[in-house]
């Protein structure tokens, strides 16, 4: 099941176009997707019986965030080895968690207006809670998750690091500083949801490439350390941490500029596509 913002509204996108689920369902599932995860497996059941035909052609520029509201916003640091040893730092042994503040959440095609000179990409897996979860077990962690999407986890460098304390989630939550979708896929959709390829560019050039198998600490095992100390409520988003290819890890650093596009993508998943202009 793939799951989407159209024009506002909680759809189901086939190869066809986008299936309204309000209309299609006579009311029993709200036109609001944030509304959707606290009956993720009912609409998952509902959404097996669909067909093609009440699908709609659509223009990407009609898809937004297929989560705005979620109660709770993870991100996890340093989560892949190559990216820890190019930021200078050991491979960490517990998670490093922070959080984005959910009023940076903006749609896969949304300009975003960069406030400085410093802003930095990181291209990430994003995961999707489907379930309550709390003191949830590694092996059963997947059935907590509604599905993945595409995610961006822009970054505010000279706010982040500044300070006697770094500041993470302010560096790291400007408007528009976490572009997400274009569709939330459940993981029965992906052939290995745990070994999925990422990459990132501005235009032609990609500036990041790996794949998920490669982070420190699985989907699963991010769940399952999470809800060992907060709750997960259904549509909470983990951000899961980025591969090497950082602007500021570069010699010299280097940084997003206006007037460019960046491209984030996740095979299986889809792409986003944001262009950058001045603040």
């Amino acid at each position: 099941m793939r799951v989407a913002r159209v024009s506002g509204r909680l759809s189901l996108l086939t190869e066809s176009g986008a299936v309204d689920v309000e209309s299609t369902s006579d009311g029993r599932f709200g036109a609001d997707p944030d509304t959707a995860f606290a009956r993720w497996d009912e609409l998952r059941d509902w959404a097996e019986d669909r067909s093609d035909r009440d699908a709609v052609p659509y223009p990407d520029e009609q898809l937004g965030a297929p989560v705005l509201a979620p109660s709770q916003v993870f991100a996890i640091g340093l989560n892949y080895r190559d990216h820890a040893a190019e930021s200078g730092v050991a491979t960490p042994s517990t998670p490093a968690v922070f959080t984005k503040f959910a009023s940076c959440l903006t749609g896969p095609y949304e300009t975003v207006r960069l406030p400085s000179d410093g802003v930095d990409w990181e291209v990430e897996l994003v995961v999707v809670i489907g379930r309550h979860a709390e003191g949830v077990a590694e092996q059963n962690a997947w059935s907590h998750v509604a599905g993945l999407t595409v995610g961006q986890d822009l970054s505010e460098r000279a706010l982040q690091l500044a300070g006697p304390a770094p500041q993470f989630s302010l560096g790291k939550s400007y408007p528009g500083f976490g572009p997400l979708g274009p569709a939330i896929v459940t993981p029965d959709e992906l052939a290995n949801p745990d070994d999925l390829e990422l990459s990132c560019s501005v235009g032609e050039e990609v500036l990041q490439k790996g794949r998920t198998r490669d982070m420190v600490f699985s989907v699963p095992e991010l769940v399952a350390r999470l809800s060992a100390v907060c709750p997960l409520r259904p549509g909470d988003l983990i951000f899961t941490g980025t591969p090497p290819g950082v602007g500021m890890a570069r010699k010299p650093p280097r940084f997003l500029a206006p007037g460019t596009t960046l491209i984030s993508t996740i095979d299986g998943i889809g792409q986003l596509r944001n262009p950058l202009t001045a603040r």
